[in-house]
């Protein structure tokens, strides 16, 4: 372990992080990793996302495994490869209503760009309106179009043509009590920002359905439905970005299941294939026929042994119900927070769908944000046992992301292992107070 610490700090640029967490993984299964002196660790924070069907399911290492022995490489958009093709067939059926067509790229931010670049070419329109507090990868027109400042404050400036608008944020919203009026207000803003903000040549609108980075934002179930009618009204596409939120996370396959609607591009990553680099853009087939020869390609976008993984990824969500699996220990989890938070008050809101599970930790009535607190909360769970992530648009949400395959029991080790983390905190309070 101290070799590879060591490999770390001197070779391996890491100065963008405030820190690197101090375990080094051996192995893994499931919703439990191994480090290289053997302890064990549950991880609720599934690579941020990711290993959905579990860390090394055997079903889809199996798959990879057999691709491996035909084909590794082959320039999926030079030459035809059958998973590349039967996985693109899947995505149409697992699509929203429409979305026929799909581009594969290795991760986020390039199907992001991809799908952004692809709006603008069929609309013949220049501008985009994003969300404030959003996050849509690293890359620079990814940044463009991503709403939290903590995230690009250095590397501007960015893309012109970009106009925010508040995030149906509504903890934090002037509305706490009232989602309707919080959707009535985002849905005027946005009214506004169209005639005021931009000069009309808006291509798309882009939204995460559960804002993962900025927090574990659920909006109300109501949003997208009245913010779609503005966008008709305007002819402007609907970009749903499921980089995080995809492949059975929330419930559902996708998270914009749960609001009724229908987007025009879909972008998926992360659990798309349980931990093998993939990612897609998936659309109607006349705003993909947009792209023409020279417009777009990936040189290891659509690779046969992330296909292969993916497909097998998908069989295995489908088959073990893994959305209604997250959808019921989800619900279980929020309500076992919920009781936590009654008698922890640092514990602001806890916010959720399915296995994507936010805990806000704030200081006071004024909601100031506890960022120390969720870091510190974090790194109480480590010394015991437990991955979680930490994230927001002010840093103070820890983030409870499990994969998909996590069982009760462990669930349960979990929440405790949290509960005594919180205890321990307020406990460090007092006494530093005394």
């Amino acid at each position: 372990m101290p070799d590879t610490v060591q490999k770390y700090k001197d070779f391996v640029i890491t100065s963008f992080l405030k820190s690197v967490q101090p375990i080094v993984f051996e192995k893994a299964s499931g919703a439990v990793v191994t480090d290289v002196n053997g302890r064990e660790y549950l991880d609720c924070f599934a690579g941020i996302s990711v290993v959905n069907a579990g860390h090394n399911h055997p079903q889809v290492i199996a798959a990879a495994k057999a691709q491996m022995d035909k084909v590794v490489h082959c320039a999926s958009y030079i030459y035809h490869c059958q998973p590349t093709g039967d996985l693109a067939e899947k995505m149409a059926q697992l699509a929203p209503r429409g979305l026929t067509k799909t581009f594969f790229g290795n991760g986020g931010a390039e199907a992001i760009e991809g799908a952004l670049k692809l709006a603008r070419l069929y609309t013949g329109k220049q501008e985009f309106i994003a969300l404030q507090t959003s996050f849509h990868g690293r890359s620079w027109g990814a940044l463009s179009v991503t709403g939290n400042a903590g995230r690009k404050k250095r590397g501007g400036p960015y893309a012109p043509g970009v106009a925010f608008v508040p995030a149906p944020y509504v903890y934090r919203s002037a509305w706490p009590k009232d989602p309707d009026e919080c959707v009535r207000q985002c849905v005027r803003t946005l009214e506004d920002v169209i005639r005021f903000s931009t000069s009309g040549d808006i291509a798309a609108f882009i939204a995460e359905p559960v804002l993962g980075e900025g927090g574990i934002i659920v909006p109300p179930k109501n949003y997208f439905r009245e913010i779609k009618k503005v966008l008709d009204q305007h002819k402007i596409l609907f970009i749903a970005d499921e980089v995080q939120s995809g492949f059975a996370r929330t419930g559902k396959m996708f998270a914009i299941e749960h609001y009724g609607v229908e987007p025009d591009i879909l972008v998926t990553a992360k659990g798309i294939a349980d931990g093998f680099p993939l990612s897609a853009f998936t659309t109607r087939p006349e705003i993909a026929a947009a792209f023409k020869p020279g417009d777009h390609l990936s040189t290891f976008g659509g690779n046969p042994v992330s296909c292969a993984a993916a497909l097998a990824n998908i069989e295995v969500l489908e088959k073990e119900k893994l959305s209604e699996r997250s959808r019921e220990h989800g619900a279980y989890v929020v309500e076992r927070l919920r009781e936590i938070q009654k008698h922890t008050p640092l514990i602001g809101e806890v916010r959720g769908l399915g296995l994507m599970i936010g805990i806000e930790l704030v200081k006071d009535a004024a909601l100031t944000p506890a960022v120390a607190e969720a870091e510190a909360v974090r790194d109480a769970c480590l010394r015991n046992g437990l991955l979680v992530g930490v994230g927001g648009a002010y840093g103070n949400v820890v983030r409870v992301q499990p994969p998909l395959v996590i069982s009760r029991q462990q669930l349960d080790q979990a929440l405790k292992i949290l509960e005594n983390a919180f205890r321990e905190l307020a406990g460090a309070q007092v006494k530093a107070a005394s």
